[in-house]
């Protein structure tokens, strides 16, 4: 499933124009994107939560030469599953 099939999802089951839910579909995932941007957790009441990790700097190893290198420290952003959601998953 795609952005294109979330707004068409969306525009059916609120009978509204595919332009207008697609226009709501991706203002949504603007805000997740700056929320996440000001390392901002988010929360999804039933779904999960969206949160920035913080990874330190460390050594690595060049897999052509075998060189240590040193890698960057970095964010990325993690999801948890919401219990609600596990359990749907479930069955």
């Amino acid at each position: 499933m795609n952005n294109s099939d979330i707004a068409a999802l969306v525009a059916e089951q609120h009978s509204i124009s595919k332009a207008d839910a697609k226009a709501i579909v991706e203002s949504v995932f603007a805000a997740l994107a700056d929320a996440a941007a000001r390392d901002e957790e988010v929360s999804i009441n039933g779904f999960g939560k969206f949160k920035v990790k913080e990874s330190g700097p460390r050594e690595g190893r060049n897999p052509s030469t075998g060189e240590t290198i040193q890698i960057a420290a970095s964010k990325r952003l993690g999801f948890v599953v919401a219990k609600a959601l596990k359990d749907r998953l479930k069955g």
